[in-house]
């Protein structure tokens, strides 16, 4: 019988020590707990939180990072996904694109709690785990988005179950088990795009609850699928609706993908990101807003059908959330307020009349070089009443591979996170100790249920 793509996946994935990780991809891990972490905080008072948390039983051995209630591990999980990637602005790997952080390392960190794992093993779970992320998502790169789902809420399931599978120290039985239940676990909609409902803020943190649980009951001896990712009716032909994939992919070899992963600068969508850059450019060239006759962008046509269509209703967001889907009302809210962090992004903002004027004034055109998903770039060209044309081009996403976020605007970031949480200072210093030895010693996140 030949071996099954999971199979030799699981079996690349247990071969993993802690010596084969590159300092490299271990300062990456460290830098996902920072980010992770600090967004984890600043969605703790948020009314999706508060919606999602009124919802579970309260009572366990795991933390659900800046609350004083503890939880079940896989409840932990999910709330810490869910804060994660509440206001899209976690870590996303370009080639996918997909958000590899959320899934995984508050499926990893609960299991750490849950079963005593020490620091060692939340590095091996949270490496294997994001990295299988990466390489899942070039298996059939935009395919899942084109068919209609959310490839970080299908994939993040799966890569999740691997995670805590390398961080549990299961067998490559086990682990292929782990994968095959996950995969029936597995979904996520794209529908929140029509109107900027919260599940797409679940997505994440569903994905670490059902790849912690599938690990679990792989342990016990359940079973799944060893077919489950190439098989006619397994994860692939099932969400990305094709028969030709490159499972080839998932073949690790010496090379680590998630060195190249992006830590966003802005609180909002990753393919926004370059076009924001432009805008903030543009406002500092001595023009206003009401001075715009028309603003006309090069964009990819994957970016179509969920950040520019329909364009009256992307002119308009219906809500903060919605607005983070709106390439024009990204541009719009950039120039006109001169940011794109939390405070961009509120009912206030979509309501206001110069940002809406300016967002109405956006168009697009698809550029069919455009490199996406490989990567992505920012373009705005901007003809003001009076005749005059500037514009800006943005080459790349910055906190990517060719720009990355150094370790003291990380940090930064993190600060200006816990900030907006609530939390003090001086937590948020301890914190940020915390993370340079976590995987140096036993998980414990008992100080920061606060």
């Amino acid at each position: 019988m030949n071996r099954s793509v999971a199979e030799a996946l699981a079996a690349r994935v247990s071969s993993i020590e802690e010596k084969d990780i590159p300092e490299a991809v271990r300062k990456q891990c460290q830098n996902l707990v920072v980010d992770i972490g600090g967004l984890c905080i600043a969605a703790r008072n948020s009314d999706y939180i508060a919606a999602l948390k009124k919802s579970l039983d309260v009572g366990g051995a795991c933390t659900a990072i800046g609350h004083t209630e503890t939880f079940s591990a896989e409840d932990a999980a999910m709330l810490n996904g869910t804060a994660a990637h509440g206001e899209d602005f976690d870590d996303t790997f370009e080639g996918g694109p997909v958000h590899s952080g959320a899934p995984v390392v508050p499926a990893v960190l609960a299991a750490c709690e849950r079963f005593g794992r020490d620091g060692r093993s939340a590095l091996l779970g949270i490496a294997a785990g994001v990295e299988t992320m990466c390489r899942l998502s070039l298996v059939a790169p935009k395919r899942i988005h084109d068919a209609g789902f959310h490839p970080t809420a299908v994939l993040g399931a799966l890569a999740a179950a691997v995670s805590v599978s390398k961080t549990m120290n299961l067998n490559e039985k086990q682990t292929v088990h782990a994968l095959g239940i996950a995969g029936s676990m597995a979904g996520g909609l794209g529908e929140y795009l029509v109107d900027g409902a919260w599940t797409k803020r679940l997505h994440p943190g569903w994905a670490a609850h059902c790849g912690l649980h599938a690990a679990r009951l792989a342990k016990e001896g359940f079973t799944g699928p060893r077919t489950v990712l190439e098989g006619k009716r397994g994860v692939f032909a099932a969400f990305a609706r094709d028969s030709h994939f490159d499972f080839e992919k998932l073949n690790f070899k010496n090379e680590w993908l998630m060195t190249g992963l992006t830590f966003k600068p802005y609180a909002t969508g990753t393919m926004n990101q370059p076009y924001i850059d432009c805008a903030l450019r543009l406002a500092r060239r001595g023009f206003a807003a009401e001075d715009e006759a028309q603003v006309l962008c090069e964009t990819a046509e994957g970016y179509v059908q969920r950040l520019w269509e329909p364009l009256a209703a992307k002119h308009r967001p219906p809500s903060a959330y919605a607005a983070k889907f709106s390439v024009p009302f990204n541009i719009a809210v950039a120039f006109v307020t001169g940011g794109a962090g939390f405070a961009a992004f509120s009912e206030k903002t979509v309501a206001d009349p110069r940002v809406l004027g300016l967002a109405a004034k956006v168009r697009y055109a698809v550029d069919p070089k455009n490199p996406y998903p490989h990567g992505y770039t920012g373009h705005v060209r901007v003809t003001l009443e009076d005749g005059r044309v500037f514009e800006e081009r943005q080459p790349h996403i910055r906190g990517g591979a060719s720009e990355p976020l150094k370790k003291e605007e990380l940090e930064s970031k993190f600060r200006a996170n816990a900030a907006h949480g609530g939390w003090p200072e001086a937590l948020a210093r301890e914190f940020l100790k915390y993370s340079e030895k976590a995987f140096d010693a036993k998980v414990d996140l008992a100080p920061f249920r606060a």
